[in-house]
């Protein structure tokens, strides 16, 4: 045992066996060269896949983004519009609701004008018709009274007396 201790001694790393050297770099060859006719283009291949993948997953985002953003500017124009238009629409009902109260207050005027025309109209009337059936009364009464004051002598109690009575007649009538 103390033999196979010394040769691990005698071929550390401070003294290199050559022997070891040459068989550790001809094997690495070797398997270098195995590895490089057998695995190494399947490995650069799916390197070159997964390069292609990664550029193709990149290239589709940078395609969405840019959709997006253009979606995302096409929905701010439409929003843009669409404020525009609702601004119209409420500018346009306040214009028609102006024009509508102010069609509805001249209508309004002007059917009180009317109604007020026509109640001064009837009272005009009602006066008419009250001062004719004065004038008729007034008349019948002075016929009468003159009527009265024929009849009777010209005697001027008399005539007092008479022209009391139809006083009273009026009175009385207008009651």
């Amino acid at each position: 045992m103390l033999t196979s201790g010394i040769i691990l001694l005698e071929g550390g790393l401070l003294n290199p066996n050559p022997g070891l050297i040459f068989w550790t770099a001809l094997t690495f060859l070797i398997v270098l060269v195995i590895l490089s006719k057998t695995a190494w283009g399947p490995i650069l291949s799916m390197l070159e896949e997964r390069a292609k993948g990664i550029q193709s997953a990149i290239d589709r985002a940078h395609a969405a983004k840019d959709e997006a953003e253009s979606i995302l500017k096409k929905n701010r124009d439409l929003l843009a519009k669409a404020d525009a238009e609702a601004d119209k629409i409420i500018r346009e009902a306040k214009e028609v609701a102006d024009r509508l109260r102010a069609d509805l207050t001249e209508k309004a005027q002007d059917e009180s004008r009317k109604m007020i025309a026509s109640a001064k109209e009837e009272i005009e009337q009602e006066k008419r018709r009250a001062l004719d059936v004065l004038r008729n009364e007034v008349a019948d009464m002075a016929v009468k009274g003159a009527e009265k004051i024929i009849r009777t002598t010209l005697d001027a109690d008399k005539q007092k007396a008479v022209v009391n009575d139809m006083i009273k007649e009026m009175a009385s009538n207008r009651n």
